[in-house]
């Protein structure tokens, strides 16, 4: 998280997340580093599909097709102020957590969402993303495992942020 913080802010870039599951500890990751104001807006937790579609402004079918992608960008047009232009990054968790699983849904299936705004990209290209993970443990080594991967799936894309 450190890493990642301190390239966005290099870069003039802000992050924004939209939580399920990890119900605020993929925020932490980042508020737990000193100077995480600079890049973090902030982290909308939307546990309930009703709460994603309303407060994210996101379509419910369009949840239930593409979830982490439309939690990602629901929560970078959440978050976007005039003076951050097109430099707001979105990350979103969703999934089932466990201990047993919700419906036809295994504990441990997990998306994550990224949404990195064309002017950060080498090609000048929006990057949507949505990565299905597998996961196995209980429920809290779920959700640490989810934020572990979302940082580390972001990771891959600030690497290559124009210096």
């Amino acid at each position: 998280a450190a890493g990642i913080l301190k390239i966005c802010e290099a870069n003039n870039t802000k992050i924004a997340c939209a939580e399920s599951l990890t119900g605020g500890l993929l925020a932490d990751a980042f508020v737990r580093i000193p100077g995480a104001s600079n890049v973090l807006l902030g982290s909308a937790v939307t546990y309930d599909i009703n709460a994603k579609a309303s407060i994210l402004h996101v379509d419910k079918a369009l949840l239930d097709r593409e979830g982490a992608v439309q939690m990602a960008v629901g929560t970078a047009r959440l978050y976007s102020q005039p003076e951050y232009g097109d430099r707001i990054i979105g990350l979103s968790t969703t999934g089932v957590a466990g201990p047993g699983p919700d419906g036809d849904k295994p504990a441990g299936l997990v998306y994550v969402g990224l949404r990195i705004p064309a002017s950060l990209t080498p090609d000048h290209a929006e990057v949507l993303k949505a990565v299905e993970l597998h996961l196995d443990g209980m429920r809290e080594e779920i959700r640490r495992l989810t934020v572990f991967h979302v940082l580390q799936n972001l990771s891959l894309f600030t690497a290559s942020f124009k210096e």
